[in-house]
């Protein structure tokens, strides 16, 4: 749907130029030929972009009457774009790292006070997808950043969102923090697993100076066959997580009992409903407390939710502890001071 009303005026403006005066082909002189004028949608609101665009004037020259546009037009939005850069990470921010919707997106981004629509959102969370596909396969980029770290250590897992589906196989480098492959395969077997391994290595060409996987066994025989005298460790949050099972099973159980304990919120906060009085509200307060310590599971073995939920129930009864102690001390004082 197109736009029904004219946007508002842009807030600030820009004017960009070329760094150059002569053409990056021939080096020989280029003349303003005109101006072009781009309003920017931005973090900072609304911005009108002023553009000194060039022209090479040689006949001989292969950019003959081709526009030479300001460089730093490239960093601020991309071709025929009407959003900024930094509009479009913000989106990408707010969908792949906090698990925002699109409504979401569109409201947090309309009470920051930019004008944009819900379909629009959409398209930013596509050219976000599309700029990081770009970054990710930078070959030239990886392997300078590789290059200079001298070696690498490669980390792989399989990610399945449902059984049955194509499992997501992903390479990253525990150093640089890169990601170097990512291909969805039918099954983990050694003989899909391995080409992988394979590839990665060839396309950092450093040294791989050792493997971190999981331990599945199909990715051990994987990694023996396509990375031979390459040392081969079990993930730390892995071996943890098995070397915690005992303790992880008696953490679940107390945090079961626990609950057991704070069941009688709901009806409290049923019962405090219609009333606004400064009682109430504190009542409220702490229900919510105590329903939002319940639903906080922790991340196994790394935070144990039961000894959390401990934590934060001790913290709650504290509180009223000390609510209860000022009211009483109160109702002391007043009851002095009156004489009653």
């Amino acid at each position: 749907m197109a736009r029904r009303q004219r946007r508002p005026p842009a807030e600030r403006e820009r004017t960009l130029a070329p760094l150059g005066t002569h053409c990056p082909a021939c080096g020989g002189p280029a003349a303003v030929a005109y101006h072009g004028r781009r309003t920017i949608a931005t973090l900072d609101g609304l911005c009108r972009l002023r553009l000194v665009v060039r022209r090479c004037q040689q006949p001989a020259c292969p950019l003959y009457r081709r526009p030479y546009r300001p460089e730093e037009e490239g960093t601020i939005a991309l071709p025929h774009g009407e959003f900024g850069l930094d509009l479009i990470a913000l989106v990408g921010a707010l969908r792949f790292a906090q698990h925002r919707t699109v409504p979401e997106i569109h409201a947090d981004l309309r009470t920051r006070g930019i004008p944009i629509a819900e379909r629009s959102v959409t398209n930013l969370v596509q050219r976000y997808e599309e700029l990081a596909s770009l970054h990710l396969t930078d070959r030239a980029r990886l392997r300078a950043r590789l290059a200079a770290q001298g070696q690498v250590i490669l980390a792989i897992d399989g990610l399945q969102p449902d059984v049955g589906h194509e499992v997501l196989w992903v390479v990253r480098d525990c150093l640089s923090g890169e990601i170097l492959l990512a291909r969805s395969l039918l099954s983990g077997r050694e003989a899909e697993v391995a080409p992988l391994l394979r590839e990665a290595a060839e396309a950092v060409a450093v040294p791989v100076r050792g493997v971190i996987s999981d331990g599945q066994r199909s990715v051990r025989n994987a990694v023996a066959s396509a990375l031979p005298g390459v040392p081969h460790q079990l993930c730390h949050f892995h071996y943890l997580k098995e070397a915690a099972l005992p303790i992880y099973e008696a953490d679940r159980h107390a945090k079961k009992e626990l609950k057991k304990e704070v069941r009688g919120v709901r009806p409290i906060a049923r019962a405090l409903e219609g009333r606004d009085d400064p009682e109430a509200v504190a009542a409220r307060g702490y229900c919510l407390a105590v329903r939002s310590a319940l639903t906080d599971d922790g991340r196994p073995p790394l935070a144990a939710s039961g000894l959390r939920l401990r934590e934060r129930l001790t913290a709650i009864h504290t509180s009223i502890g000390r609510v209860a102690e000022h009211r009483g001390g109160c109702r002391a004082t007043w009851s002095t001071s009156t004489g009653s």
